[in-house]
């Protein structure tokens, strides 16, 4: 009669950006389970004799999960030392951790770029179109702070203009002058001229400023 103290045997933490992989990657359930055993095990060691008796697994089933895994780049084996000194093997995760990482970054900039569209049909009054869509994506990729486009779209709103143009005009100038931020923007003002000191920026007209 079997021992009910099997039932009380380590269990796995289950996390879910590990159901995520799984899904992304089309993982069958071995090679699902040998990266939750991966994940979850002290002993990263590739020992495949405890992996099949912890897993409840065959040796042939585990090496082949084991290289396809390997094959997706979602585990890499590491060369480090042990506790005596001695050269060993370990699995590490970090190809698929740094995939993780890679996705929620892109998560972000996209939840961003959705944010300063909004921004821009919020000031302009109106929808914007497919290539005022891409005229704004690329000041983005041209490395313009979502902070400084957002600045030159009010001060082109505060002087009347709807004009990506006009924008791109003040940008192009800022960049010119090696601003990076609003800060930047509104310290170069008040060091420009000494009539000008207690200007603000969106009193400022950069088209029609002599200095150009």
């Amino acid at each position: 009669m079997p021992n009910i103290e099997f039932l009380t045997e380590k269990r796995f933490t289950l996390s879910k950006h590990l159901i995520e992989v799984a899904v992304k990657n089309h993982l069958s359930l071995i090679e699902f389970l040998l990266l939750v055993y991966f994940e979850d095990t002290e002993d990263k060691t590739f020992n495949v004799t405890r992996i099949c008796k912890v897993l409840s697994l065959n040796e042939q089933d585990v090496l082949e999960a084991f290289n396809h895994l390997l094959t997706m780049n979602l585990i890499q084996v590491e060369a480090c030392k042990d506790e005596a000194n001695k050269c060993c093997e370990v699995i590490s995760l970090n190809p698929m951790y740094q995939s993780i990482f890679e996705r929620e970054v892109k998560k972000v900039a996209e939840k961003k770029k959705e944010s300063i569209f909004d921004t821009f049909q919020s000031e302009l009054g109106r929808s914007i179109s497919p290539m005022e869509y891409e005229i704004i994506n690329a000041w983005l990729e041209k490395g313009f702070s979502e902070e400084l486009v957002i600045g030159a779209l009010k001060e082109a709103v505060y002087n009347g203009v709807s004009s990506l143009r006009y924008i791109d005009k003040i940008l192009y100038e800022w960049q010119k002058k090696g601003y990076h931020n609003l800060t930047e923007v509104n310290n170069g003002l008040t060091n420009r001229k000494e009539k000008q000191k207690s200007l603000e920026l969106f009193d400022y007209n950069w088209l029609e400023d002599e200095g150009y």
